[in-house]
């Protein structure tokens, strides 16, 4: 029984991963073929996201009501600032780019808002930090297979506000709730921001169908199947588990998109992602050696 329930929640998880990727795959496809403006695909995206959540809450029995939303004027805010910087970000990004950018910029963001509230890194931590900047740093150095830095930058700004949507929603007792109040509080905005795709005609059916995907899918069902499995996992393997979303979004962008791998892409993701993951182990090293140490006290 116990077996079946790893698996279950193995499985879950891989879901909610590929779930993540797919906004990256899904964003590109639909605005580099064309199939939708950036600013009609994150309406349509927010407002899809919006009413699947309400569905999903709805069907829990935590009916959101527009006077007791969850989340935060801020947390939507911050939700807003992601989803369209995200959407402009992927004019000119390539899937699995934009997604390293992401990754790089929210865990990075996180770890210097840890270091700037007073908390001490290990030498471990310290040492994945300056290896993931270093490598970032290669990655967006001008060169014939550089990202574009105008790309490059709205990315990192969607990573900061994702970093900060993070932060704000840090111990929340509930986290599906608090999503939910959040993409609705942006629903009138992403609404106004539909209206005129719709006289203008800039998202074609296909355009229509990925935003949709992305919103009510890949998000809304993608963030409720992970909050259902994260209870299940240590805080670790959550954080290193999110380490596979910047490789399949470049495989999908691959397989779908036949987006080029380069050599500099694939040598900065392995830096990236590998100096993260020791500043990750660094941290839950320090934190149970700490633990132990008040335990004993």
């Amino acid at each position: 029984m116990a077996g079946s329930s790893a698996v279950k929640i193995a499985l879950l998880t891989a879901l909610a991963m590929v779930a993540f990727a797919a906004n990256s795959v899904l964003n590109r496809i639909a605005l580099a073929e064309g199939e939708a403006d950036a600013l009609g695909y994150t309406g349509v995206r927010l407002a899809s996201g919006a009413l699947m959540l309400a569905l999903i809450l709805a069907w829990r029995g935590a009916r959101p009501r527009w006077r007791r939303l969850g989340g935060s004027r801020w947390g939507a805010l911050a939700l807003f600032l992601y989803a369209i910087a995200f959407s402009y970000a992927y004019l000119d990004l390539a899937a699995g780019t934009g997604a390293l950018l992401l990754f790089a910029a929210v865990q990075l963001g996180i770890l210097g808002w840890a270091i700037g509230q007073g908390d001490r890194p290990g030498a471990f931590e310290w040492a994945g930090f300056g290896a993931a900047v270093l490598f970032l740093t290669f990655l967006l150095w001008p060169g014939v297979t550089a990202p574009d830095p105008l790309g490059a930058a709205l990315m990192i700004l969607a990573g900061l506000a994702w970093a900060g949507y993070t932060l704000l929603g840090r111990g929340s007792a509930a986290p599906l709730v608090d999503t939910g109040g959040n993409f609705l509080r942006c629903l009138p905005v992403a609404l106004l921001l539909i209206l005129p795709g719709l006289f203008a005609q800039t998202i074609s059916p296909a355009g229509w169908f990925y935003a949709i995907a992305s919103g009510a899918l890949a998000s809304a069902l993608g963030y409720a199947v992970w909050y259902s499995v994260l209870p299940a996992l240590e805080r670790s393997t959550a954080a290193y588990v999110q380490l596979t979303v910047p490789a399949i979004a470049a495989a999908g962008g691959v397989l779908f998109i036949a987006e080029p791998l380069t050599l500099r892409l694939v040598l900065c993701s392995l830096g990236i992602l590998g100096g993260v993951a020791v500043a990750l182990w660094g941290a839950d090293r320090r934190r149970r050696r700490e633990m132990q140490a008040s335990s004993a006290a």
